[in-house]
């Protein structure tokens, strides 16, 4: 069995929970699974209300779509960038 891609994110704004932060996400590769009910055309546009759906999925620590739509706009394109970067194939990836 291969191992499962992650990629890291530091947050330029990090997220408060309570009375501490999130400061960096581990993103993992979705299952195909995770992606139902989305467009992967979508995702790899870096359409917001997908990467809002999917990043739940996805996210350790594990953010509600709240969080997710609250985050800062830069902090989640260098979200929506990893997962686009999920979705391609390993020839395209160089």
């Amino acid at each position: 069995m291969s191992k499962p891609v992650t990629a890291t994110v530091e947050l330029d704004t990090p997220i408060k929970r309570n009375q501490e932060e999130v400061a960096k996400l581990n993103l993992r590769k979705p299952a195909s699974g995770e992606l139902r009910g989305l467009s992967l055309a979508d995702l790899i546009n870096m359409d917001v209300d997908s990467i809002t759906k999917v990043l739940p999925r996805i996210s350790n620590p594990t953010l509600t779509e709240q969080e997710v739509r609250e985050m800062d706009p830069a902090d989640l394109a260098a979200c929506g960038t990893e997962i686009a970067g999920f979705l391609l194939p390993k020839r395209l990836k160089g």
